[in-house]
């Protein structure tokens, strides 16, 4: 078969990523144990049907890339390029997520994420990013939606995420 050309090239890179991915997978579901749980489905069982169905996919994928690429697929959309700025803020939101999980608790990290982010999107779309007004309503409404999620996962769920306290309202 001759080398696919350009475009087509890409395509089946993006399919062989996602055979990558579920061999990823498959790799980590073999070592999750296999003994038949409730209504006989082991813990195992959901690993291995994402799995399968991402590695259809990619099969599929790949298929489509050589026979002619992605067809009817619309001309891309947005900048020219990326906007580097505004991808430092979401991933600085979610870097910081991660890093203070444990020290400031779900709530606060994750409210800060909210805050970080959205300054990046707002940056992205080309309009302010933010003043100290509109920061403090957004670290408002991030806490809005992360307190209420941490109360329902740790009191309603019975699901242990980190808090600032022991009392685990914080």
């Amino acid at each position: 078969m001759s080398e696919p050309s350009g475009s087509s090239f890409h395509e089946t890179l993006i399919g062989g990523a996602a055979l990558a991915v579920a061999g990823v997978m498959a790799y980590g579901a073999v070592g999750i144990p296999s003994a038949a749980g409730y209504a006989g489905v082991g813990p195992n069982f959901l690993p291995w049907v994402v799995t399968a169905v991402l590695a259809l996919c990619g099969g599929w994928l790949i298929w489509e890339a050589r026979t002619g690429g992605f067809r009817e697929m619309d001309p891309p959309s947005g900048a020219e390029q990326g906007d580097w700025h505004a991808l430092a803020w979401v991933s600085a939101g979610v870097l910081l997520n991660a890093a203070l999980i444990t020290l400031i608790g779900f709530i606060l990290s994750c409210a800060l994420c909210f805050v970080l982010a959205v300054r990046g999107l707002r940056a992205s779309e080309g309009r302010p990013a933010g003043n100290v007004r509109q920061t403090v309503i957004d670290a408002a409404t991030g806490l809005s939606i992360s307190a209420p999620v941490f109360w329902m996962f740790t009191k309603l769920l019975a699901i242990n995420l980190p808090g600032l306290s022991g009392t685990g309202w914080l």
